[in-house]
This record gives C-alpha cells, structure tokens and sequence, in this order.
C-alpha cells in the first residue's frame, strides 16, 4: 500500500477482503478461475483503488477472469460501498498481478546459476593453486639450533 495513512490503509485491508469473499462466494460468473487477491492500493483520497490478483491456470484463464472481474466491477463496488459505510466508494480497477511469475523466473536464473557454478567447481578439479600446504614450517636449521640449548637448560637444573 502506496500510503502511510493508517485510515487508508484499513479501506484497503477491508476492500481486499470484500473482494475475496465476494470472489469466492457472490459471483457465479463461470469465467472466473482460481483468483487470488494479493494486495489493493487505495490512494490518499480514497478515489481509486486498485486490486491485484492472481490466477491459477493458463493464459487463456487469465483473459476469462480479467473480462469476467470488469464485468462485474459494478457490482463489487457497491457491496464495498455498502460494507465500508462510507459516502464515496473508490472506483475499482482491477490488475493482474505479475509478482509470481517474476518470482519463478528469478527462481530458474538462480538454479540455472548455482547448475553452472557447481559445474566450474567440477571441471577446475582439486588441484590446489598454490603448494598443498601454505603455512609456513620452521627450518631444519633452527630445530638444530633450538635443541642444544635445551638440553644446557636441563643440565643447569
């Protein structure tokens, strides 16, 4: 909801509502498929709002419902007037809502990614870029060094 007016964004809370429910169980137009309500944006006046749906189906689907929802645009208006209580009833425009099917695409370039990272990984081998192990040892000559002296220490004692 584009508004941070708590007022405004009741009004849409309770339109999506409205919506659904009238969806669900008002509405017999044969053309509407699976919809789904995601989100109504009410703007600060309260004139317009605008619904976002989804549908479950083919393209063809999608067509059906969006001429079945302007159809019966009218209808779902005055049961939110009346619902509402309020003296204006926002107009309704309905708009199909693309977030999922943005969500499955970015799901398919990231598997498409991760397949193409684990197959550089494979083909690059385990061979290790440097020596196999990088740390540093100490030298054959300072263990000699070290040891007498070490052992004057024990003869002292």
């Amino acid at each position: 909801m584009s508004s941070t007016n708590p007022r405004v964004r009741k009004i849409a809370d309770r339109i999506r509502v409205i919506v659904a429910e009238m969806l669900e169980r008002r509405i017999k137009d044969p053309r509407i498929g699976f919809v789904t309500v995601t989100d109504v944006r009410v703007t600060g006046d309260g004139q317009q709002a605008t619904v976002f749906y989804t549908v479950l189906g083919e393209e063809a689907d999608l067509a059906h419902t969006a001429a079945a929802l302007e159809s019966a645009r009218g209808l779902l208006r005055s049961e939110v007037a009346k619902q509402l209580g309020i003296r204006h009833a926002p107009t309704l425009t309905f708009v199909h809502d693309a977030l999922p099917e943005n969500a499955r695409h970015l799901d398919e370039v990231l598997a498409r990614a991760k397949a193409q990272d684990e197959e550089v990984a494979a083909r690059r081998g385990s061979a290790y870029a440097g020596d196999e192990d990088p740390y540093r040892k100490p030298r054959a000559d300072d263990e000699d060094d070290a040891e007498p002296a070490d052992h004057e220490d024990d003869a002292d004692a």
